[in-house]
């Protein structure tokens, strides 16, 4: 089972303090299936190895899980916390292919959008 590392930096949020910018973004490791979609099955046998990274200019890089609660997913930062989780708009919905867009709930419970910039096995 193969993983893919997936970029997605800050597109323009009209509305929002944040225009786009390429300093600030998410790195995952997941599986994906040949459509490029998050694949459940292999996700249940690399869980483990599922991971995020938020980066930022301001701040320093967060780690963390990829996470899956029923058919929702997640960012996770914090195992014996939720209270930190990132919520994915219908995460297991996307493609990630380059140029597609993905919209994450930031911790101050803000929806930015993001664009997938890089996506390459891992």
């Amino acid at each position: 089972m193969s993983l893919s590392r997936i970029v997605m930096r800050l597109a323009r949020n009209p509305g929002s303090e944040f225009g786009g910018d390429d300093r600030r973004g998410y790195t995952l490791t997941a599986p994906l299936t040949a459509d490029g979609r998050l694949d459940p099955e292999a996700y249940a046998a690399t869980r483990a190895e599922c991971s995020v990274r938020r980066f930022a200019p301001d701040e320093d890089a967060v780690m963390g899980r990829l996470a899956r609660r029923g058919a929702n997913w997640f960012f996770d930062y914090d195992k014996a916390s939720s209270d930190d989780d990132e919520p994915v708009h219908r995460l297991g919905d996307h493609r990630f292919v380059v140029g597609e867009y993905v919209t994450v709930t930031d911790e101050d419970g803000q929806p930015l959008t993001y664009k997938i910039v890089e996506v390459q096995k891992a």
